[in-house]
């Protein structure tokens, strides 16, 4: 299989790939036709990989302290960082899903690909063991894990207020979903953000988490209601 390829490892059992690069759409159209779909690889993979980026990490930076560690691992594990190299591999195309899945869009869908990711790293895991699974991720992921490092991968800006609001105590932050347009697998999400009952910040995105990290982002770069981010 030219995924093979594409990722520079060759899998010595063939229904690990396989099962791996099933969605679940695949299965319920097939019923019982096929294999299983790759949801419980999906479950093992997000751990492999969240262990050998936090070894990465904790090796590399002797100083940084657990929170700072933590924040970096979020973002090297996170679904967009997931997709982004899924795409580089033209994972999508090799996907087995079902015609209704495939016909919304399901190929470039960033869930669906950062799921998949991490049953591929589930599926090489089990096939070659953790060696094989590390020098897998750790060579895909170099240039994210270094851009996170550098502070170069996107900030997180919901965490960035809610530390910036809270630093002299706790205080009520809120985000509500005002209004969704669009098909399901197109939908653009309009959201507000509420601190102590004031809006401090509106965002827009493709999901409600982007809407909500803009508003954010909105919030810190405006710097909104000064006299409640002063605390």
């Amino acid at each position: 299989m030219d995924f093979q390829k594409n990722i520079a490892y060759q899998f010595q059992e063939g229904d690990y790939l396989e099962k791996a690069l099933t969605h679940s759409s695949f299965v319920k159209e097939k019923e019982q036709r096929c294999g299983k779909d790759n949801e419980r690889l999906e479950f093992l993979g997000d751990a492999v990989f969240d262990v050998i980026i936090s070894e990465a990490l904790y090796k590399l930076l002797t100083s940084d302290s657990e929170g700072r560690l933590t924040k970096l691992r979020a973002s090297v594990v996170c679904e967009k960082s997931l997709a982004k190299q899924a795409r580089r591999l033209e994972l999508g195309k090799f996907l087995r899903m079902g015609r209704g899945e495939e016909n919304m869009g399901g190929r470039e869908r960033d869930s669906i690909l950062a799921d998949a990711m991490e049953a591929v790293i589930a599926a090489i895991f089990l096939d070659g063991g953790f060696e094989a699974a590390k020098a897998f991720v750790l060579q895909t992921f170099q240039e994210t894990i270094e851009n996170a490092v550098s502070g170069k991968l996107s900030r997180d800006y919901k965490t960035e207020l809610q530390e910036l609001l809270q630093t002299n105590g706790d205080i009520r932050i809120h985000y509500r979903v005002d209004k969704q347009e669009g098909p399901d697998h197109d939908k653009t999400f309009y959201v507000s953000l509420f601190v102590e009952g004031k809006t401090l910040g509106n965002g827009v995105g493709k999901s409600k988490k982007e809407a909500e990290q803009n508003a954010a982002r909105y919030a810190l770069e405006s710097r909104g209601d000064k006299c409640i981010l002063k605390g």
